[in-house]
């Protein structure tokens, strides 16, 4: 089984590169976490997703951590990378062209069912643990899953957040909706976009999805459709969740929810970065995790 890693962000929010941030009682990167919890599940392929400039540097660090029977491939999500046929000006554009490019971007290596997660996400081991058991038993090619978690834990303390608000209907999502300004107000959880007040239950999308090869080729088409509009090709970009949802409004696929029953946080902000320390440190004390994490 293959875990892919979306490690290519900016971190315009948290003020540096998140994913390499050392946050580990032994200075472990985050990413590290989702990886040893990954391998304890049965995965054994392991594919990074990042900016050129990080691919010698992810390498070199990882291949020195992990067991020699993991297989450790980092793949460079670039700008240039367009379907076959396309040619447009990116001569404009800073920033790559978002988390489905990131995911297209590993066509050639991976092979088989697999999960795509953040880099800069804790998503804990019975996220990993739901996800391989679906992978184990699901025989159709036409049903991905979604591991989602209740909005009131993953919220920041320190601003607010992104999230992909499900609709879920007897275990099968209906519907993702992102809601771009989510925070806790006078103890309810408000869209301060619209107003609305969120359930505390709502099941978000932290982007943790298991699919197989088939989204590449859908991933291409929606790409190839995108960069057709003019106005997309400066600043917009496109998402694994909307890729995902019109794959399932389409009738290709269809996606299980899959109820993470697992601890989840991020570091959206640099101020999440001492909650984030703090809690590896219990989870370490707690012996769930090792310390130093690869030995």
């Amino acid at each position: 089984m293959t875990l892919l890693l979306m490690a290519a962000g900016s971190g315009s929010r948290y003020g540096k590169l998140k994913q390499f941030d050392d946050l580990g009682p032994a200075k472990e990167f985050l990413l590290e976490f989702s990886i040893y919890d990954a391998i304890n599940c049965g995965f054994n392929h392991i594919v990074l997703v990042t900016k050129a400039e990080n691919k010698e540097f992810l390498e070199n660090y990882l291949s020195q951590k992990l067991p020699n029977s993991i297989k450790l491939d980092v793949v460079v999500q670039d700008i240039n990378d367009l379907p076959e046929g396309i040619s447009v000006d990116t001569s404009n554009r800073a920033k790559p062209w978002g988390t489905a490019h990131a995911v297209w971007s590993a066509r050639d290596i991976i092979d088989s069912d697999f999960v795509i997660i953040n880099a800069d996400d804790f998503y804990g081991k019975q996220a990993f643990e739901g996800a391989a058991n679906f992978i184990m038993s699901n025989n159709s090619k036409n049903t991905y899953a979604l591991v989602g978690y209740n909005l009131r834990d993953t919220l920041s303390e320190h601003g607010s957040v992104s999230r992909g608000v499900c609709s879920v209907n007897d275990g099968h999502l209906v519907s993702i909706e992102e809601h771009t300004k989510i925070e806790a107000v006078d103890n309810e959880i408000v869209d301060t976009e619209t107003g609305n007040t969120l359930h505390p239950d709502t099941i978000v999308s932290m982007n943790f999805w298991v699919c197989n090869t088939s989204i590449f080729d859908y991933i291409e088409r929606y790409f190839n459709h995108f960069l057709q509009i003019p106005e997309n090709l400066e600043k917009s970009e496109i998402y694994l969740p909307f890729v995902a949802q019109e794959m399932m409004v389409n009738g290709l696929i269809d996606i299980n929810v899959i109820t993470a029953n697992s601890e989840w946080f991020g570091v959206t902000y640099y101020e999440d970065k001492a909650e984030a320390v703090s809690t590896l440190q219990r989870l370490t004390n707690d012996n769930k995790y090792p310390s130093p994490l690869w030995k």
